[in-house]
C-alpha cells in the first residue's frame, strides 16, 4: 500500500496532480482544497489513496494532508459514496466544514453539494457522526501531517481533552500576538495560559 509520494511537480490541475519519482510519473486525483495547498512547481508531498474502480483499474488519489486523507476514507466507507463524490465533497467544502455539518446533522449543506441528494446526506451524517467523535476530529485524524508548529501544538492540545475550535482559537491569538517563531513546546505552553 503506498502511504505517501514525494517528488517533482510535474503538472498541476484542479483535478488532478503528477508527482514525479525517481522518473516515474504518478497522476493523482486530488480536490480543489488540495490542488490550492500545492506549490506551483517544484517538490511536494502527498499522501495517498488507492481504490479500485473495477479490479483491473485501480485509482490514486492524493491529499495535501493526513487530515483530508482520513475525512476521504471515512465518506467512502458510506455506502452509495464513492472516490469521485468524496473528492467532489471535499472540493466544494473544507474538510472541517464537512465535519461540522457531519457532526451538527446538517442535512442542507452536505445537499448543497453536486451528486449528493438528501438520502446519501442523511446516510453520511448517521454512519459518520459517531466516528469523528464529540470534539471535532477523531483521533485518527490528530496524526501530524507535517512539521507544522501550529498543526503539531493544536493536535497536542486535542489530545489533552480541549475542544478543537477552543484550542484553535488560542493557538491563533498567540501567533498574531508573538509571531510564528515560537516552537510547538512554546506554542502549547502559552495556549494552556490561555484556555
Amino acid at each position: 500500500m503506498i502511504n505517501h509520494i514525494e517528488g517533482k511537480l510535474s503538472e498541476k490541475t484542479p483535478t488532478y496532480a503528477v508527482v514525479d519519482c525517481n522518473g516515474l510519473g504518478y497522476q493523482l486525483h486530488i480536490s480543489l482544497n488540495t490542488y490550492s495547498k500545492l506549490p506551483g512547481s517544484g517538490t511536494c508531498k502527498l499522501f495517498a489513496e488507492q481504490m479500485y474502480v473495477r479490479d483491473d483499474m485501480p485509482k490514486l488519489f492524493g491529499f495535501a494532508d493526513i487530515q483530508e486523507r482520513q475525512l476521504f476514507r471515512h465518506l467512502v466507507s458510506v455506502s452509495g459514496v464513492g472516490g469521485t463524490s468524496a473528492i467532489m465533497m471535499l472540493s466544494s467544502l473544507s474538510a472541517h466544514e464537512i465535519e461540522q455539518a457531519i457532526l451538527t446533522g446538517n442535512v442542507s449543506v452536505l445537499k448543497s453539494i453536486k451528486g449528493i441528494g438528501e438520502k446519501t446526506a442523511q446516510r453520511i451524517i448517521v454512519d459518520l457522526k459517531g466516528k469523528l467523535g464529540k470534539s471535532g476530529l477523531s483521533p485518527d485524524f490528530m496524526v501530524v501531517a507535517s512539521n507544522n508548529n501550529r498543526e503539531q501544538a493544536l493536535s497536542a492540545l486535542v489530545m489533552l481533552g480541549f475542544a478543537k475550535n477552543v484550542a484553535e482559537k488560542a493557538l491563533d491569538k498567540i501567533i498574531t500576538n508573538s509571531g510564528s517563531e515560537l516552537n510547538v513546546e512554546e506554542l502549547i505552553k502559552a495556549a494552556l495560559k490561555n484556555l
